[in-house]
């Protein structure tokens, strides 16, 4: 099991929503707040196809380098709980046409205040002492 959250997810260019979980993955790390976004849920926010100021970019995973589009600081996320919403955070959004799950990178976790404390599946905002519960998994195909 890992630590999932759930996130609403805003375009800013388009004003279209979603809320969905989230993989924090300590693994992803960024330069900036990231959100790795799968194909389809960006052709949901209105990021997909690529608008004009995405970026093709290369980057290193465990499987070998892929190419993925960035778009610069196109969404703002808030971690949704059963009582509190934290954010937003304003984030470059990666579109993944492997990945099926969102990813939220190291940076992004951290200026969410997400806090691990096991992996499998327990976590904290890092302004509470609340131990909570990770979300199901949510695929996006």
């Amino acid at each position: 099991m890992a630590v999932r959250v759930r996130l609403r997810i805003r375009a800013v260019a388009t004003g279209r929503e979603v809320l969905t979980s989230a993989l924090v993955n300590s693994g992803f790390e960024a330069e900036t707040p990231q959100l790795l976004v799968p194909r389809s849920l960006a052709a949901q926010l209105g990021l997909w196809p690529p608008p004009p100021d995405a970026q093709l970019v290369e980057v290193g995973t465990a499987g070998g380098p892929v190419r993925n589009y960035l778009v610069p600081r196109s969404a703002d996320v808030w971690v949704v709980t059963s009582d509190r919403v934290v954010g937003p955070v304003r984030c470059d959004v990666m579109i993944s046409s492997l990945e099926y799950e969102v990813l939220i990178s190291d940076r992004l976790g951290g200026e969410l205040g997400i806090v691990i404390l096991d992996l499998r599946g327990k976590w904290r905002f890092s302004d509470e002492d609340t131990v909570r519960e990770t979300e199901q998994p949510q695929y996006w195909f």
